[in-house]
């Protein structure tokens, strides 16, 4: 079959090294599908969009970045960025700690309990709901999960209203969106910080999360009506969550 051309003559093949791509990855308990409004205003925004799906509680986060390699080995663009809700934003970590040569590209992590998730060590302490936490928890949410070695532009949104499965098991330890706490968001090396009153699902479909997440993909900053000072976060970030 031959190569299709646009209108300016560009083959298939050209056009996708000449893309800049998001890849979406989910969370615990999802497949991706949650992400579709969000992968719609990238689109609207001039990005491509794919998602990656993985089994959140058969396998571990290690083993889950090791499928995410395969994968982004097989994209073909001029710049792959990474974007991540929640136990996805783990998952990254662990990427980034095996792997060096991975394509060119910004991370975002929407609301990623990067060390350690209370609601998953509670769900993990006792059996009747031990098997909602599954293989998540090793080196994952019940903490472990590799630091950030930088070497690439890093933005944190974290949602900071909003009701979830925290409230359910008991409330968070501190202030955040209904599932993590926001110190529970915090890593060290990370290139800027949003905080933006939504919750954890709703992040998602949130029209200033997606422009938040826009501005920093374009410029490796955030817009700044919702971006947090380095020294308010500093502070914030000081709270470590319970382990």
């Amino acid at each position: 079959m031959k190569p299709q051309h646009d209108k300016d003559g560009n083959s298939d093949t050209n056009i996708e090294q000449n893309r800049e791509l998001v890849v979406l990855v989910h969370g615990i308990w999802m497949t991706g599908l949650e992400m579709s409004l969000l992968a719609l205003r990238l689109r609207a925004a001039g990005y491509a969009t794919e998602r990656f799906f993985y089994h959140s509680l058969f396998s571990t986060p290690a083993q889950n970045a090791e499928r995410l390699n395969e994968f982004l080995q097989q994209q073909k663009a001029k710049a792959i960025h990474l974007v991540a809700h929640s136990l996805g934003g783990i998952v990254f970590l662990h990427l980034f700690d095996k792997h060096v040569d991975l394509p060119a590209g910004r991370v975002v992590l929407l609301g990623s309990p990067v060390q350690g998730s209370g609601v998953a060590a509670r769900l993990n302490s006792a059996s009747v709901t031990r098997w909602l936490i599954g293989r998540s928890g090793e080196q994952g949410l019940l903490g472990g999960a590799p630091g950030w070695k930088g070497g690439r532009d890093l933005g944190i949104i974290a949602g900071s209203s909003g009701f979830g499965v925290g409230d359910i098991v008991g409330g968070l330890d501190g202030p955040g969106d209904g599932t993590v706490s926001l110190a529970e968001t915090c890593l060290p090396g990370a290139s800027d910080y949003s905080q933006i009153p939504v919750s954890h699902t709703g992040m998602l479909v949130s029209k200033a999360v997606a422009t938040e997440l826009i501005s920093f993909l374009q410029t490796g900053g955030f817009s700044g009506h919702f971006a947090v000072p380095a020294k308010i976060r500093e502070k914030m970030c000081s709270d470590k969550p319970p382990k």
